[in-house]
């Protein structure tokens, strides 16, 4: 017999309703938890399975009352089939020099971020955000994560992504990337070097977040093929429309 405290039971909240950032006329609300302690990394991995995303400290999930469109998605690595096209996007930025960072803010990335969000998202909340702000989001983390910086032969910064290591994979928290380099497609070759990276670690998947059937800005992740879906019978694989 021991004299140890039981575990407190994990607790969920969920957020208040709003605007749907995707579409329009719905309302969106979040399921979602903290991520603190010596068991935030099993929990992380626990979640990711079951669909959550991480942002800061929390992990959350859509639960919203009205749709089910956001659906999480899952390139399996060590399958993953290239195309011309993608193969194309690696060449053009074989010039590029990979830095694989702590998650420690600064103020070259804070630039690049800001140019991106004004130029892409301007309308959007995170185009406010201060260095500070900015700093949170990179460095408030409980999990084993990095920032992957990419810079040109100019040596200066011209991409960047926040990821995260899982049991069984690699997760893309967030990326930003210089959007006057249109012709480079680095969104596109972020998430290819995540997972030439997650093969070089033999990890077999790398998590993109959601996909919505309905959203443009969301087409490019059925390039990354094959890819899974969460559903409700579990992960199953989601082929090119």
């Amino acid at each position: 017999m021991t004299n140890q405290a039981p575990k407190q039971p994990r607790v969920f909240y969920r957020t208040g309703p709003m605007p749907c950032p995707y579409v329009p006329g719905l309302v969106e609300r979040n399921l979602f938890t903290e991520l603190r302690g010596p068991g935030a990394h099993q929990l992380h991995n626990q979640l990711t399975l079951a669909g959550f995303r991480r942002s800061h400290h929390i992990v959350y999930r859509p639960a919203c009352p009205q749709c089910s469109a956001c659906q999480p998605v899952r390139v399996l690595a060590r399958e993953f089939a290239t195309t011309r096209s993608l193969r194309r996007v690696a060449a053009r930025n074989a010039d590029l020099t990979v830095k694989i960072r702590r998650p420690l803010a600064s103020q070259e990335q804070f630039a690049l971020f800001a140019h991106y969000q004004r130029s892409r998202h301007s309308g959007g909340e995170m185009a406010a955000m201060t260095f500070a702000d900015y700093r949170a989001m990179v460095e408030d983390t409980a999990v084993e994560t990095h920032l992957v910086e990419f810079y040109c032969p100019r040596r200066h910064l011209i991409a960047a992504i926040l990821m995260d290591r899982l049991d069984d994979g690699l997760s893309a928290v967030y990326s930003f990337f210089d959007p006057d380099a249109i012709d480079r497609s680095l969104g596109t070759f972020m998430i290819l070097w995540l997972i030439g990276q997650a093969r070089t670690m033999d990890l077999p998947h790398v998590y993109l977040g959601y996909w919505i059937e309905q959203s443009a800005k969301m087409a490019y992740k059925m390039r990354f093929q094959p890819l899974e879906t969460l559903r409700p019978e579990g992960w199953r694989r989601l082929g090119p429309g």
